[in-house]
């Protein structure tokens, strides 16, 4: 690291331009004077490529874009996106709420391409910060178009040096797979995969006699749905284990889903560490469960294949666990399993494994190393995350570092939700700024939660009389 930066520092670089801090940059792109820059190691944007399955759609309405919840008559909201395609008109009739997987994906890398602070093919290697110059340094390397550091010289293809006054981390997750099946899953051999990969293994798996799908949330539904309307009647070789307790609609009320509001978010942020700690897991439902459309269209094609008067060869079970696997003689998977509430065991034979097992924030210790001292953590050691999206740094460190989908533990289930990208980029902002760049609504839910909130109509059964 150097001791002073070459060139004013930006007042803001986003490390990771995924969906969320692609929505930081376009609202940051609207405020005048703001110097931005965020750097993403890949070579393009793709959102979830290996799932934008044909039909699939957003399980959020189409406000959920990156601006619109905050600044509708922004050029980067999904609107003027299909202005620019000449496509109004067709949307308009289409009547379409919740719009195709593959139509969000297109929008995403609209704004990533045109958006004149996005970076693409610069990797972060390390962030420190350097009080001469009252800023972070981070060091970045610039990739080849496959990633590649190295040109075919040997030579380093460029690297650089920045400073900034504010980080936001927006690094993603990654394919989270148990442990029981990574030794299976890193073999090329075994078909053992991800469902984020599971277009490109498509082709392979429906030459498999018999799949099996893990998983019970969004994802391995619609696998499952996918690989079974592909298959033959009679011969479908199907089987969906789950752990949760059931294949279970995902909430979907209206009421129910004001908790992904920034009121929920607020309450959540404000209760004590263990009872965060408590109340996530028993939340599953409300972003481990099923579109109830889904659920509908899987029962209809399994009622439909049992018009002749046969039970269609496919095994849904919930309830079971994966606790090992191995490759048989024969070639074929063997996977050990456990049913919790009968505290049973067995196996499955099988001949490929889809593992829609959800994604995990992806590590960044390494990333900030260096601020690792200067990191205030909860009695879990995870970092503590405030109100403004913000890293509690020790006083040393002049700058913030924002991070996004990385704070459910302390901000709860709404941190990898759509709906709330544009939101929490605006309050990213808003602090970064020190003043109210975007307003936002003091109230977004009819839900008051908790007694003594900070409620704008009193405290629940006092009346408005009381309350004056």
């Amino acid at each position: 690291m150097t001791s002073g930066p070459r060139t004013p520092p930006l007042d803001l670089l986003g490390v990771g331009a995924g969906p969320f801090n692609l929505s930081l940059a376009a609202l940051a792109d609207g405020v005048p004077g703001l110097r931005s820059a965020f750097h993403e190691q890949r070579a393009a944007f793709h959102w979830h490529p290996g799932l934008l399955i044909e039909g699939a759609t957003l399980q959020v309405p189409f406000l959920a874009d990156l601006v619109s919840l905050v600044e509708p008559t922004s050029p980067w909201c999904y609107l003027n996106y299909l202005k620019t395609r000449r496509r109004l008109f067709p949307f308009y009739f289409a009547e379409r709420f919740h719009i195709h997987r593959t139509e969000f994906d297109n929008y995403l890398r609209w704004v990533s391409t045109e958006l004149p602070s996005t970076h693409f093919g610069h990797r972060v290697d390390a962030i420190a910060w350097d009080a001469g110059a009252g800023a972070f340094a981070v060091d970045f390397t610039r990739l080849g178009p496959d990633g590649e550091a190295l040109g075919p010289d040997g030579k380093a293809l460029g690297g650089g040096l920045t400073h900034a006054r504010n980080l936001a981390l927006g690094v993603g997750t990654a394919p989270h797979i148990p442990e029981p099946l990574r030794d299976l899953a890193a073999d090329p051999e075994p078909l053992v995969l991800h469902s984020a990969d599971y277009l490109t293994q498509r082709d392979r798996l429906l030459a498999a006699r018999h799949i099996t799908v893990v998983g019970s949330g969004q994802s391995g539904a619609e696998v499952l749905l996918d690989l079974l309307r592909s298959r033959p009647e009679g011969a479908e070789g199907l089987t969906w284990l789950a752990r949760t307790p059931a294949f279970a609609p995902m909430e979907y009320s209206k009421i129910g889903l004001e908790q992904f509001t920034p009121d929920y978010t607020r309450y959540f942020h404000g209760l004590p560490q263990a009872t965060r700690d408590r109340l996530l897991p028993s939340q599953w439902q409300l972003y481990k469960g099923v579109s109830g459309d889904t659920l509908g269209d899987i029962h209809d094609e399994l009622y439909r294949r049992s018009l002749g008067g046969q039970w269609p060869d496919v095994t849904l079970t919930p309830g079971i666990e994966v606790t090992g696997a191995s490759v048989t003689g024969r070639g074929r998977i063997e996977l050990t399993v456990e049913h919790g509430q009968q505290e049973a065991r067995g196996g499955l034979t099988t001949d490929a494994v889809v593992l829609a097992t959800g994604y995990r924030e992806r590590p960044v210790d390494g990333l900030l190393a260096a601020l690792d001292p200067y990191i205030v953590r909860d009695d879990a050691g995870r970092p503590q995350v405030d109100e403004a999206q913000r890293l509690v740094l020790a006083t040393e460190i002049d700058g913030s570092v924002f991070v996004q989908n990385a704070e459910r533990h302390t901000h709860g289930v709404g941190a990898p939700d759509l709906g709330l990208a544009a939101w929490r980029s605006a309050v990213i902002i808003n602090a970064l700024t020190g003043k109210e760049t975007y307003p936002l609504p003091e109230r977004t839910a009819f839900t008051t939660f908790g007694l003594g909130a900070d409620d704008r109509s009193g405290v629940p059964g006092r009346t408005a009389e009381e309350r004056r």
